[in-house]
Order: structure tokens, then sequence, then C-alpha cells
């Protein structure tokens, strides 16, 4: 057992997914396949109970993921221990709403202990904006969601400001289109039985990719909301569609479970500028690599 297979192993346990997790990890799938097998031979037990694409952690499965959290994180400890110089002054990071609430605590939380000297201000906001606001240097990096490939044809110039920044997958979302109780499932936007599509402000991803796919056989209204739990509160009246990513409807409490379509992944990028970079962003960026993998369920105790 070594931290790469730790690093794979909290990789599955977050995305339920080989396919997912090798994307987010930096490794083909074949390879997260044989690393974990070699690890369950390792431990001599099944980590996780396979049902076709999707994995689940077993019990033996859910009581490693506390051990492999816990080792992640001395590990980090230990190699911030023996630089020389600490990280300091400020550091601005940019990050969506949906990010912020079912990916970072677990890392803002590590990085506030290892380095209280920083202070970390949060600017939330829409991926666009963020974007234009690293390269503006009103912020020094930022969680974004990058548009898959078929829509950047279609939006060059924000596909070109991302290729002037840094960019590195950090995670990878399944979006989803949230239905209401009751409503049959659908193959299309087509087979959608309500009024309007809910979804975050216009420089948002998700919404721009909902509305994309949307368009192709419908012509749905998009209802402009503030924040998650108000477009789930709208789905609820049974005549809208919501737009959000499984990670965030995962975290918040309805009294029903809600049927939900699949649009497909969808990559959060960390970027910052090539240059310029303020010294406490290689540590943010070390923090949020060893805790990127970790289960959301731990990140939001």
């Amino acid at each position: 057992m070594d931290l790469s297979s730790i690093v794979i192993f909290l990789a599955v346990a977050s995305d339920c997914s080989v396919t997912k997790a090798a994307k987010a990890v930096g490794r083909v799938p074949s390879n997260v396949t044989t690393r974990i097998q070699q690890l369950e031979e390792d431990l001599g037990v099944s980590l996780f109970s396979r049902d076709g694409k999707k994995m689940t952690l077993t019990r033996e499965g859910e009581t490693f993921l506390t051990y492999a959290n816990r080792l992640m994180a001395l590990a980090l400890e230990a190699r911030q221990a023996v630089r020389p110089h600490a990280p300091s002054g400020t550091l601005r990071v940019g990050t969506m709403e949906s990010t912020a609430a079912s990916r970072l605590p677990a890392a803002l939380t590590q990085f506030n202990q290892m380095w209280p000297d920083v202070s970390l201000q949060l600017t939330m906001g829409a991926s666009r904006d963020l974007a234009r606001d690293v390269l503006a240097d009103a912020l020094d990096c930022a969680l974004i969601a990058r548009p898959p490939k078929t829509m950047r044809e279609d939006d060059r110039d924000f596909d070109a400001e991302l290729k002037a920044l840094e960019m590195e997958t950090v995670f990878v979302e399944d979006l989803l289109i949230v239905l209401p109780s009751g409503h049959p499932a659908i193959k299309s936007a087509a087979d959608l039985r309500v009024g309007a599509l809910a979804a975050l402000e216009p420089g948002c991803t998700y919404r721009r990719i909902a509305e994309t796919w949307a368009r192709e056989s419908s012509a749905l209204p998009t209802s402009e909301l503030g924040s998650y739990h108000a477009i789930l509160a709208s789905v609820a009246t049974g005549n809208t569609a919501g737009v959000m990513p499984k990670s965030v409807l995962d975290l918040m409490y309805w009294p029903a479970a809600l049927p939900t379509h699949q649009l497909g992944p969808v990559e959060t990028l960390l970027v910052s500028r090539r240059d310029n970079r303020p010294s406490a962003f290689s540590a943010f960026h070390e923090v949020l690599s060893a805790t990127k993998g970790r289960d959301m369920r731990l990140a939001t105790n």
C-alpha cells in the first residue's frame, strides 16, 4: 500500500466510477482498476461492490475510507513541515457556489489548520466571470466548470480566455436535470412536462450546458434563481426542471427522492495565471490535490 494507491482509492470512493476517477487523477481506467485490485489484495478485503460501472463502498471500504483520509492529511502535513519557507500573505480564491458547498469544506479546513497566517479570501461567482477575474488579476486562482468540447466552438472567446491560463482538472461532476416528483423518465428535452428550466446566472457553465441540451428539442424558457436551494424549491412546485451537479443534490435534504436525468460529466478546473502567483498558491494547490478525493460526507462534518 502506497500513497498513490490511497489517492486512487479516494477518487473512486468519491466518484463511484473508475472512468471518472481515472480522469480526476490523470490515469487510464485500466490502471485505476488494477491499483484498486492490488489494494484489495494487499488488505485482504473487498473495498467496493461492483454493479456494472458503478462502484459502491463495502462496509470494509467505509472503514478504510476514514483511515485513507487520515493518511493523506498526515502525508500532506509531513511534506509541508520539512519545507523551509511557510506561505504567507493573502490568497484570493474564486469558486462556483456548487464547488464551495460540496467539494471545498475539507480542503479549506485543512488549509486553515496548516497555514493560519495566510488570509484566504473566497469569492463566489459564475465560471466565466471568475476566469476573467483571474486574467485581470482580481483573483489569484479560481475553480470553474469547463464547457464540454461540443460547446467550445460556439464559445470561442471563453475557450481562448481559458487557454491563456494554467488549467488543471481537479474534480469531475455529474450534471443533472432534476425533475419534479412523479415526472416520468426522459430521454431528451422533448419529454419534459414542465414549463421552465431553473438555473443560476447566465455566466454559469452548468446553465449553458442545460440550455444547449434543451434547445435541441424544446423551447423552454430559463427561470434564473439565486441558489441551488431555490432551484430545488422551484422543482418542487411541479412545473420546473432544475439544473445542478449530483454532488450538490446529494448534500441537500428533501423529503422525497426526485427523478433525475444525466447530462454527462463536467470538469472542474483550477485556473491561475502563468506568472506572479502568490506564495500561498502552491500550498493551496497541494492541499486541494490531497483532499479532492475525500468523501463529501466527511467534508461537511
